[in-house]
């Protein structure tokens, strides 16, 4: 049974995913984002080779032949989800629950300081504690610097 975790008050989500990301592969751990909006999923693709200034962090799409070997894997539909290898973590960055959410140790979710997506992931956290799953919140404004 996976951990769900969910970090609330972002001023910005795609921020937030890299930060999130960098911390993953600092710990030697891979992450799956799971992005079904191709113009999100491109905004992420640029920011994560340059919201830092010294570094970058090693990603490809679900598709590409080095998927297996990459730390952070970009999904955009459930099919390409099901063909990867293991990965341990996945981000959430669509506005439902994730498919074969189950198959992971610890699902993030990431929830904008807006009203429209407060609400749908209320919806998303419901169903988790509906599922019986062991479901975490930490306030982004409390644990930022």
């Amino acid at each position: 049974m996976p951990q769900i975790d969910f970090y609330s008050g972002a001023s910005d989500k795609l921020l937030v995913a890299c930060r999130l990301s960098e911390k993953v592969i600092q710990q030697a751990t891979k992450i799956m984002v799971y992005i079904p909006d191709s113009s999100l999923l491109n905004q992420l693709d640029k920011l994560l080779w340059t919201f830092s200034p010294i570094s970058f962090i090693p990603h490809c799409h679900g598709d590409d032949k080095m998927a297996n070997v990459t730390p952070v894997i970009l999904i955009s539909n459930s099919e390409e989800i099901q063909q990867i290898g293991s990965y341990e973590i996945l981000l959430n960055l669509h506005d439902e629950v994730p498919p074969v959410y189950d198959q992971f140790q610890r699902v993030i979710e990431i929830v904008e300081n807006v009203p429209e997506d407060k609400m749908v992931a209320r919806k998303r956290y419901r169903f988790y504690q509906e599922q019986g799953l062991s479901v975490h919140h930490y306030k982004l404004d409390q644990i930022q610097h």
